[in-house]
C-alpha cells in the first residue's frame, strides 16, 4: 500500500481537522484502485473497510464513530450527534442517513462526504464549534444543498471546495446550461458545459459568506486519472474519494 495523498484545507481554525482525499494510498484495484472509500459502487467490501481503516488510522479520526451518507441528490442536511456513524463507516458500510449533508459540533466525530465529480463542501462555524460536509452534484446545486449546509452552521467561519469535475470536462445539454445560468448566473456557463464549482462558490456568496472566506483547493477529477476518481471519465465504473472534516477533542 503506498503512503495516503491529500489536498489539505489550509486555514482551519485550532482543533479543526479538515482534508480531501485522493485515490492514491488503499488496497483496491482495477477500477477502484487504490483509496476507494465507496461502498456501493462495486468494490470488495473488504477492501472499503481496508481503506477507510487506513485514512482513520493516517489521518487521525475514530472510524468508529465517523459518519458519512447515503446521498440522494438531495439538499437534506442531517445532524450527527456523539456517537457518529455507530461503526457503520468501517463495519456494515451501510445503513447511513440518506441525505446530501451533515453537520455536528460532537467533538471527535468525523464527518466524510463522497464523490466523483459532484463538489466536495466541508466548512466550520465562526466560533469553531460546529463543522459540516455537503455532497453537491448538479441537481443538489439546484436544489440548494450548498446553502442549506452553509445555513447548519449557523454562523459560518471559513468553508473549503475541494477537486471536482472542471467545465473543461462537463458538457451537458441545453436545458440545464440554461436552468444552471438563471440559479447562478452566467459565469456558471462555459460554452457547452457548466461549472460546478463556480455554481457552488455563487451558492455560498449568495448565501452571506464572503468570497475570502472560501478556500478553493482546485482540481479537475475527470483530468487527473493519477489523483481522482471520476464517474464521467470511467463511464460510471470508478471508486470514490472524500472530503473529511472534524473537531479535534480537547486532551
Amino acid at each position: 500500500m503506498s503512503a495516503i495523498a491529500l489536498d489539505e484545507v489550509p486555514g482551519c481554525p485550532p482543533r479543526v481537522r479538515a482534508a480531501f482525499t485522493t485515490r492514491t494510498g488503499g488496497e483496491s484495484s482495477g477500477h477502484h484502485a487504490s483509496l476507494n472509500l465507496g461502498s456501493t459502487c462495486g468494490d470488495d467490501p473488504a477492501h472499503v473497510r481496508a481503506n477507510r481503516l487506513a485514512l482513520a488510522d493516517a489521518v487521525g479520526f475514530d472510524g468508529d464513530r465517523a459518519a458519512t451518507l447515503t446521498q440522494v441528490h438531495g439538499a437534506t442536511v442531517v445532524a450527527v450527534g456523539p456517537l457518529g456513524g455507530g461503526g457503520t463507516f468501517v463495519g456494515s458500510l451501510d445503513g447511513h442517513a440518506a441525505a446530501d449533508g451533515m453537520v455536528t459540533s460532537a467533538p471527535g466525530v468525523a464527518l466524510l462526504v463522497q464523490g466523483a465529480d459532484c463538489v466536495p463542501i466541508v466548512g466550520w462555524s465562526a466560533d469553531a464549534s460546529t463543522v459540516m460536509g455537503v455532497h453537491a452534484g448538479w441537481r443538489g446545486l439546484m436544489a440548494g444543498v450548498v446553502e442549506a449546509g452553509a445555513a447548519a452552521l449557523g454562523t459560518p467561519g471559513g468553508i473549503a471546495i475541494g477537486a471536482c469535475i472542471g467545465p473543461c470536462c462537463y458538457p451537458v445539454d441545453g436545458d440545464l446550461r440554461e436552468a444552471m445560468a438563471i440559479r447562478f448566473g452566467n459565469r456558471a456557463v462555459c460554452g457547452q458545459s457548466v461549472d460546478l464549482r463556480w455554481a457552488a462558490r455563487a451558492a455560498l456568496v449568495a448565501a452571506g459568506i464572503p468570497s475570502p472566506r472560501i478556500v478553493d483547493v482546485g482540481g479537475c477529477t475527470s483530468c487527473d486519472a493519477d489523483r481522482y476518481f471520476s464517474h464521467r471519465r470511467d463511464a460510471g465504473v470508478t471508486g470514490r474519494q472524500a472530503g473529511l472534516i472534524w473537531i479535534e477533542e480537547e486532551r
